[in-house]
């Protein structure tokens, strides 16, 4: 009996033993996610003002891809993208869908399918999805995480202010409490925060992790927020603010605009959210500018000082490190200001992939196939050897990072559902590598400015009438997004020559000599739609104010 029991041990020991082993081989993963920031935010992407010499050397470590699209230029749908691996078309959650991540959606996200095959996992930062029934306040995200240290919206550049989850760090300012708490999850020996919500004490050494972390920087509820206290490092105090800095290349202030880049009836500009009205005058764009670099050396030291701890635990040579951003930002060129068209300054995004694993010679290279924010998930379970689900609609880019030149797409599909009282139509736009087909559709929403007008004449909160979501908005949203493949037409449409007009000056639609190029992009406009929908309804959570107050009445 012994005899048996003790070879009963010694075979569990080497059974344990080969699957802790075997885990370890696989790779650890860190995923940075940047806010607003546009591809030419650093030095690697031709910025000639900004100091990132850690991203310049990551980018250099690894590949830059330089034709890296978003799916969406609106925080929320864009971040659900990339969780999900799906476009906005077929998740069916934005600002104004009424809508949540229902629970059997979520459990085919990256951060579930990998924690289900064994890793680690932990997030950090700012989350802007709504998941679960009840959004933000269900907690099924939060527990999603065997480490969690965020703060569900903005945490602004003083995150203490706005959430209590960051109290304890020693740190006042975003990134440094990122930083904080990036030692926290990685370093068994540094100091703890008590913050953070954790399933175990530290992070078990015997499993690969994977860990999230999530700027609100350099968005501007973020960069507005700066007030160059005296506690602030030097960087947000003085940084940049000894150069003549220039104003954005096509740069038109508000006075100054002849001819509106799209026509007055298209995107109602005067209803734009006030947050965006800086970019109206070269002061107000050259200070916000100012702090955007500021904040994006603020992000580059931590990003050094993530490499550093990694080598420092020895965890350098099996770490993948990818970094993106989850849309652009217009500055004042041609005269727009804000995100949510399907532009180049506000799809267009940088992507580094990282991997350690590669030889030399297939380090250090730039890519110019067209990739989305969609691919990150497929490629890291592809790397880390797990099923992807048959839910996602990216594609594995492992192959493109490893040196192989079959690209993963012909054309880029983005949009913009967040069509509301804030003056922006509904947009879908198709790209290859020398043209991008937009279309815009019917304008009719409710306008802001006679909303804040009505809350000012009633004394009413103006952000509750702009921002509350009620349930006819789900009936809005809905048409919003079946109405292409319905048949509805556009009312305005742009071709451009990305190649001999990257910054998009020059409509060619309405010019006969290209007749047939728009022609051909209508017919892949169509296939990319229909492709973007995928099949099945949504599979989403009503989220409403409406919902919000049955649970509230049912609570009492």
């Amino acid at each position: 009996m012994y005899s048996n029991f003790k070879s009963f041990l010694l075979f569990t020991f080497f059974i344990t033993a080969f699957y802790q082993g075997y885990s370890q081989e696989k790779p650890n993963f860190i995923f940075i996610l940047t806010d607003d920031q546009s591809y030419g935010m650093m030095g690697c992407t031709g910025n000639e003002i900004v100091e990132t010499p850690n991203l310049d050397k990551l980018a250099n470590d690894g590949i830059l891809f330089n034709n890296a699209h978003i799916t969406s230029a609106i925080c929320t749908p864009s971040r659900i993208s990339i969780l999900l691996s799906q476009f906005e078309r077929k998740h069916a959650v934005n600002f104004n869908s009424g809508t949540s991540v229902s629970d059997e959606a979520w459990a085919k996200s990256y951060p579930v399918v990998i924690r289900n095959a064994g890793y680690y996992t932990g997030w950090i930062g700012k989350n802007h999805a709504p998941i679960g029934k009840g959004g933000y306040g269900s907690g099924l995200m939060d527990k999603s995480f065997d480490y969690w240290y965020a703060g569900h919206g903005h945490i602004r550049f003083y995150p203490k202010e706005v959430h209590d989850i960051f109290n304890d760090a020693i740190a006042h300012t975003q990134s440094e409490i990122i930083n904080e708490s990036i030692d926290d999850f990685l370093d068994p020996n540094e100091r703890k925060l008590k913050g953070a919500i954790k399933f175990l004490e530290v992070r078990p050494e015997d499993k690969p992790f994977m860990l999230s972390i999530n700027f609100n920087l350099p968005h501007g509820a973020g960069t507005g927020s700066m007030q160059m206290r005296k506690t602030d490092d030097e960087i947000y105090r003085t940084k940049y603010r000894d150069l003549d800095i220039p104003l954005p290349a096509n740069y038109i202030a508000k006075k100054d605009i002849k001819t509106p880049k799209l026509p007055a009836n298209v995107l109602k500009v005067e209803n734009r959210q006030t947050g965006y009205n800086y970019a109206d005058t070269a002061e107000g764009t050259i200070e916000r500018y100012t702090r955007q670099l500021q904040a994006m050396t603020g992000i580059d030291r931590v990003v050094g000082n993530l490499r550093n701890k990694l080598k420092e635990l020895k965890l350098d040579k099996n770490t993948v490190i990818i970094f993106t951003s989850d849309h652009g930002l217009f500055m004042g060129e041609q005269g727009l200001g804000g995100k949510a068209l399907c532009y180049e300054k506000t799809t267009h995004v940088p992507m580094i992939v990282y991997n350690p694993n590669l030889k030399k010679k297939q380090r250090g290279k730039t890519s110019d196939a067209l990739v989305q924010s969609i691919d990150v998930a497929p490629t890291m379970l592809s790397l880390a050897d797990v099923d992807i689900p048959k839910e996602f609609q990216g594609k594995d880019i492992s192959g493109l990072v490893e040196g192989n030149n079959a690209e993963v797409r012909d054309y880029v599909f983005t949009e913009n559902l967040w069509s509301t009282q804030f003056g922006n139509p509904k947009i879908e736009a198709v790209q290859n590598k020398e043209w991008k087909y937009i279309r815009y559709y019917k304008n009719d929403m409710f306008p802001a400015n006679k909303k804040i007008a009505a809350a000012k004449e009633l004394d009413l909160k103006i952000n509750d009438l702009l921002y509350k979501v009620h349930d006819t908005d789900i009936a809005i949203y809905r048409a919003l997004s079946n109405g292409s493949l319905e048949g509805d037409k556009p009312v305005y449409e742009e071709l451009y020559n990305l190649k001999n007009d990257p910054t998009e000056l020059n409509n060619l639609a309405e010019n006969a000599q290209y007749a047939s190029i728009i022609n051909e992009m209508k017919v892949v406009w169509k296939n990319e739609l229909i492709k973007a929908r995928g099949e099945g309804k949504p599979k989403v959570h009503r989220y409403t104010v409406d919902s919000e107050s049955v649970s509230t009445y049912k609570s009492k």
